[in-house]
């Protein structure tokens, strides 16, 4: 409760006449930690724009496509398979992504099991953020797929209820990405293990609906790049556990279209 009055005061600080801009994160983590994790970015936001810039999240990852297929966010961090998607389906422009980086897929289990490779999942039941999660379910299952592992799917929200569903020992095994992963509270990352770790892919985009206003993406846009150039900006990124921000374009996911996923048939 801090966290969220402590964003509400964040907020309030813009003038009651700035216009609203709902900006959505994707829930690969409960909505405190992403309040804790993003509310800093999303004030600095403000301050500099003078825009209104709202937090926006679901409750999990189904709602969240859901919403992005209303186009009910006028900005959004999401996916690679989410901008691919959405892209298509709701006018979702790229705008941003982070850069020198690739998204990567990840198996952790309990720092106390015996298990050495993820052969030995094999029949196993291992836990999964979502059906269309990118890296932590889309890409993991491919490639244990590829390597004949047979195993159960159990899906359990967000990113963070992997991490503790496999820490209490409730599975043996859970998907996720080195992000949320380092991000995780200590006391539940301190009881895990990372046992594989995919091949890269481009990150998340940070993408806006595609009838905003082209100053109002403009002024956002050039925000968030001003955040490579301060060492406050940079130490907003850190906290984010972002390299830096570069422009982006649409080809850039084309590497993940050429994947054929079809988990999200029905926006497709």
């Amino acid at each position: 409760m801090k966290v969220l009055w402590w964003l509400v005061c964040c907020l309030i600080v813009t003038p009651v006449s700035a216009q609203h801009i709902s900006f959505a994160i994707v829930p690969q983590q409960s909505a405190i930690e992403l309040v804790k994790n993003w509310g800093p970015l999303l004030k600095y936001l403000s301050e500099k724009t003078g825009y209104n810039v709202q937090f926006r999240t679901a409750k999990d990852i189904p709602e969240f496509e859901q919403r992005l297929a209303n186009g009910e966010y006028d900005f959004a961090y999401m996916n690679p398979y989410h901008y691919v998607v959405f892209h298509d389906r709701a006018n979702y422009q790229a705008m941003l992504r982070q850069g020198n980086k690739q998204l990567k897929g990840i198996l952790v289990v309990r720092k106390d099991t015996p298990i050495k490779s993820i052969q030995e999942l094999d029949g196993k039941t291992i836990a999964f953020p979502s059906p269309a999660a990118f890296a932590a379910t889309l890409v993991t299952s491919a490639e244990l797929s590829s390597e004949n592992i047979h195993f159960d799917a159990q899906f359990v929200s967000s990113h963070d209820s992997v991490y503790l569903n496999v820490a209490k020992g409730f599975f043996i095994a859970g998907g996720g990405v080195i992000r949320t992963f380092n991000n995780t509270p200590e006391a539940v990352r301190n009881q895990l293990k990372v046992l594989w770790t995919s091949k890269g892919y481009t990150p998340h985009a940070f993408a806006y609906r595609g009838d905003i206003d082209p100053k109002i993406v403009n002024d956002i846009k050039m925000a968030l790049l001003d955040l490579n150039t301060t060492e406050k900006g940079r130490a907003l990124l850190r906290n984010l556990g972002f390299p830096n921000l570069v422009n982006a374009k649409d080809s850039d996911w084309d590497s993940i279209r050429a994947l054929n996923i079809n988990a999200l048939a029905t926006y497709q």
